[in-house]
């Protein structure tokens, strides 16, 4: 099989006060582009650190990571959006799904399936400068025209086969939720493309990514534990209600059960919380690339592999040993990346 390098992003927080050093900083190591989260009771607002963000560099791709339908009206998102892919030059990508912590923190669960499906629809369309109806009202950007119709992708977070069949030929591109296994990777892929070929669509045409969790260190029971809060996180969509488990191992199917049953919301992403202690450690290491430098580089490059483009990398829980957490930050921008880019 041949190998693919993949575009390396990386998932982080758009401060707006140090959001321009920060993001010079990562440009400066190497990373392909950054995402940023969109969740208001938890971290600033995207747009406005991306923009911050975009105007202290000059290649780094910049994107939300995830934006949702529950908070934000699509006219108003796909303005947002085209307002930061205008002053990027570009660079923007927004990054949708059917919502988590932001939804959370309001009391509102993530959308329901058909709302999503409309919601994509006229977010497509908005994003395109076309005109649609809103409660009998004729609505679009008319505004994009006067600044060159700045264009972004919108790329759909997935985890399921339905919302995965649908995105494949809406969307244009898929960056899936369903962690660092290569084998259920393969599934997502083969999920997408078969939708794709009984569309009539190109099935190797949409560009696929990859929300991953990489945490190189040398001793594996430290990378184990600086995994736990973002791991379970992710995992959580492949338990949620209405999953149906497709794709997924039978050794691990409890497992996302065990963090939908246990999530302590207003902890999310922290490795103390009890959904992410109940985990098993070889769960982690399914989920996760974890552990020696060459571990880590082997497993991205096999999720690679499967037919991913661009690896979306999460950023360790906040609670982690700093120590612990500096010594993995390091291998991964000195040793993880180059060895991925030299395959």
């Amino acid at each position: 099989m041949s190998t693919t390098t993949p575009e390396i992003w990386i998932n982080t927080v758009a401060d707006p006060i140090g959001g321009a050093e920060h993001a010079r900083h990562l440009e400066a190591a190497g990373f392909d582009g950054l995402v940023v989260v969109d969740s208001q009771c938890i971290a600033p607002d995207p747009f406005v650190g991306l923009a911050v963000m975009a105007g202290a560099t000059t290649t780094i791709g910049l994107g939300t990571g995830v934006s949702n339908p529950v908070t934000r009206h699509p006219a108003a998102l796909a303005a947002a959006a085209a307002s930061v892919a205008a002053v990027s030059g570009g660079r923007m990508v927004l990054g949708i799904g059917r919502g988590q912590s932001a939804n959370f923190e309001i009391g509102l669960p993530p959308a329901p399936l058909e709302q999503f499906r409309r919601y994509l629809l006229e977010l497509c369309a908005y994003a395109r400068g076309e005109q649609i109806d809103q409660h009998g009202t004729p609505s679009s950007l008319r505004w994009l025209r006067h600044f060159g119709s700045p264009s972004f992708p919108i790329e759909v977070a997935c985890t399921g086969p339905k919302i995965i069949a649908f995105a494949a030929c809406v969307a244009d591109r898929l960056a899936f939720s369903v962690g660092a296994d290569p084998e259920r990777v393969r599934w997502a892929v083969g999920v997408a493309r078969r939708a794709r070929r009984d569309a009539g669509l190109d099935p190797d045409a949409l560009p696929l990514s990859a929300y991953v969790q990489a945490f190189p260190h040398p001793d594996l029971d430290r990378a184990v534990e600086l995994a736990r809060g973002t791991v379970s996180s992710m995992a959580q969509f492949s338990g949620m209600a209405g999953n149906s488990g497709e794709g997924q191992r039978p050794e691990d199917r409890e497992q996302f059960l065990l963090i939908d049953r246990t999530y302590e919301k207003h902890k999310h992403t922290m490795g103390r919380a009890r959904h992410a202690r109940a985990i098993d450690p070889d769960f982690v290491q399914r989920f996760a690339a974890v552990g020696p430098v060459d571990q880590v580089v082997e497993r991205l490059g096999a999720v690679a592999d499967a037919g991913i483009d661009r690896l979306y990398l999460s950023f360790p829980s906040l609670d982690n040993d700093p120590d612990d957490t500096a010594e993995s930050d390091r291998l991964l921008v000195d040793e993880v990346l180059p060895a991925l880019r030299s395959r």
